[in-house]
């Protein structure tokens, strides 16, 4: 195992306490399981996800993405997924963690970098991306973790750490996409007023014409970049917050399927069971009987993102 990697594997073992431990370190969280886990849905936010140890797969609509130890994921707008554990065991546990992206950081950097760097490419990339982990973000990120032994330390140096990692972010691979977030004229920053629309309007009957608007783009061309970011449909993504959100209202409050169905902007208690059972595999009464059943740090776990 890599030194900075080894370093970074023993601080999430000390840390992570919980399987989704929540540190003193804001938006670092840590991740520890012994097994492989169901299929979760969650909400990604733009976020740098780093595994030390084991595997895992993430699903955006139709795309699969696979990561390890030697590879980073970045997203870069709120995206609806699909993640599940693929290798963890009781002896090598899988370990993770992940760093919400500060859009302030990154403005910062290029405005004092402007200089010498050319605009970057403003063409519309997936929100998603896997890419290699090389040693120059590895260590700064070892060292971010390894605050938390030394918790008065965090007022001072995170923030420096934090925009350590935010710049070998934009000089790597995906530097191009994390350059975006920051730029309030960039697709990726349109298409995120959008998301944020649709993330707070989704119980609501809206036109594409509606959202287009709030983007500040033509129809034509706010639904083409629009899915290529999120990899879904303006309407495809309202369904899948619309069925995750019942998802949770069924297990965690108890409400029947009729009830989450139409609290989520269903009319129609038919259409809400065909698009549910497309999404998750069984209708909503029987999912969420399955879901309860099973035990604690399972049921917890639908609700964390791995």
């Amino acid at each position: 195992m890599r030194p900075h990697l080894s370093v970074l594997r023993d601080s999430i073992l000390r840390h992570a306490t919980e399987p989704h431990t929540q540190t003193l370190l804001p938006g670092l969280t840590l991740f520890h399981a012994e097994c492989q886990t169901m299929p979760i849905d969650c909400i990604y936010h733009p976020r740098l996800c780093i595994i030390v140890q084991g595997s895992k797969q993430v699903t955006v609509g139709s795309r699969v993405f696979t990561y390890d130890a030697e590879k980073y994921l970045i997203a870069t707008v709120d995206l609806p997924v699909t993640g599940c554990v693929t290798k963890a065991s009781a002896d090598e546990p899988y370990l993770s963690l992940s760093l919400d992206l500060d859009p302030g950081d990154i403005a910062t950097l290029l405005l004092t970098t402007s200089p010498h760097n050319p605009r970057p490419d403003l063409r519309t990339g997936a929100g998603l991306a896997v890419s290699t982990l090389t040693e120059d973000l590895l260590c700064p990120v070892s060292r971010l973790v390894a605050l938390l032994d030394t918790p008065d330390d965090i007022p001072v140096l995170a923030p420096l750490i934090r925009k350590e990692i935010a710049w070998r972010l934009i000089r790597g691979e995906q530097g191009a996409l994390v350059r975006q977030i920051a730029l309030a004229d960039s697709y990726l920053s349109q298409i995120s007023r959008a998301i944020a629309w649709i993330r707070t309007h989704y119980a609501e009957n809206f036109d594409i014409d509606t959202v287009a608007k709030i983007a500040g783009m033509s129809t034509p061309s706010f639904y083409r970049h629009f899915r290529a970011v999120t990899m879904l449909s303006p309407l495809q993504y309202r369904t899948r917050i619309r069925l995750q959100e019942a998802r949770k209202r069924l297990i965690t409050d108890g409400e029947d399927a009729a009830e989450a169905g139409f609290a989520v902007g269903y009319e129609s208690p038919s259409q809400f069971s065909r698009d549910y059972r497309r999404l998750f595999g069984t209708p909503p009464a029987r999912d969420a009987a399955r879901l309860r059943a099973t035990t604690a740090p399972e049921l917890m776990n639908l609700s964390a993102d791995l």
